[in-house]
């Protein structure tokens, strides 16, 4: 038996064959006997490699991290808990008891591992660094939530709490996506810091810097329209006013300077401007709705708590005692006078005598 057995280690993979043996092999010598690979159709040796190493393996339906992730939790786990990892190596399997520990403690039902506590010389090229500080920081303001490294690959979570998240993005924007829901759905979440080292030689990244930033900031903004409406519509409302207003300087420079009109630009400038005022009102409404929402679910959950503790306290003896038939007192038949009738004249009572 190993003391991890409640532990699931899951690996997502995309031609990791120069490093998926030593990550399998570096969890398993850690005491996780449970290390899930799944594959996104390698054209290398990937899966034949893990499974020598002693990972189970299965290969996924259909294309990118974010979808191997929800498959991998929806259809292939079944422990309680998961530790969620890439297959390059970067990451180390000596941090996984510190990644473990919030969920076992009941500190928190969702770890993020913060690379930015230990990264190690070459294990992040500048634009990457600053292209993850950046996105840290839009997430802190949109979403209002700091968690320091939300892009990282190194989580770890309860098998519930992930299935309470809307997830649907299929690349590398699932580690957003996380982050996001999490602070929707009020998953606690903790931080530990941990390792993050250089590839090794020979394995090449999946990760297209340019590209999968630009989704991961389109992610973290489509997100906001129920998380941050007031950022969400507010934003555009914002550019548009000052686009309008602009517009509309412009036309009136030109007028009272050189007399000339600019009829086309004018009507864009108020349509603009309308436009703008419109969406920040939208935005201001959709924000006091969002409010109201989170406080009735708030008000709902205390609810549902008190109900739970009056449960316990009668369960203990606190409440109405019971009588001798399975009755309580307050349930036996009473006279007109609010007494409590005795057995016979209850009787009596009821026939009508």
């Amino acid at each position: 038996m190993s003391e991890h057995d409640d532990v699931c280690v899951l690996l997502p993979t995309m031609n990791e064959a120069e490093t998926v043996a030593r990550v399998v092999t570096d969890f398993r010598d850690a005491g996780f006997e449970e290390v899930l690979v799944i594959d996104g159709g390698s054209t290398d040796e990937t899966r034949s490699i893990a499974r020598e190493a002693g990972a189970r393996v299965v290969e996924q339906s259909g294309r990118g991290k974010g979808q191997a992730v929800r498959e991998a939790v929806r259809d292939h786990v079944e422990a309680p808990y998961v530790l969620m990892a890439d297959a390059d190596a970067t990451y180390d399997a000596d941090d996984a008891a510190a990644m473990l520990d919030p969920l076992f403690d009941g500190e928190a039902d969702h770890v993020i591992g913060n690379r930015f506590a230990d990264m190690r010389p070459g294990a992040m090229t500048r634009l990457n660094r600053i292209g993850n500080r950046l996105i840290n920081l839009a997430f802190r303001a949109i979403h209002r939530e700091g968690y320091r490294d939300i892009l990282s690959g190194y989580r770890a979570f309860s098998r519930e709490s992930f299935l309470r998240l809307h997830l649907t993005a299929d690349g590398f924007g699932i580690e957003t996506e996380m982050a996001v829901e999490c602070v929707k759905n009020r998953v606690s979440v903790a931080v530990v810091p941990i390792t993050y080292r250089e590839r090794p030689g020979g394995s090449a990244t999946n990760l297209h810097p340019i590209r999968d930033g630009g989704v991961i900031f389109l992610e973290l903004y489509r997100k906001a329209k129920t998380n941050n409406p007031l950022f969400y519509f507010g934003s555009v409302g914002v550019a548009s006013t000052v686009a309008g207003l602009a517009m509309g300087a412009f036309v009136l420079y030109r007028y009272l300077a050189f007399g000339i009109s600019h009829e086309v630009v004018a009507v864009g400038a108020v349509g603009a401007t309308i436009l703008g005022i419109q969406l920040l009102v939208f935005g201001v409404l959709a924000d006091m709705i969002h409010s109201l929402h989170q406080e009735q679910i708030a008000r709902y959950e205390r609810a549902l708590d008190g109900d739970t503790a009056e449960g316990s306290s009668v369960a203990d003896g606190d409440g109405p005692a019971v009588e001798a038939d399975g009755s309580t007192g307050a349930n036996r038949p009473r006279s007109a006078s609010g007494s409590e009738l005795t057995d016979d004249a209850a009787g009596r009572d009821g026939r009508g005598d």
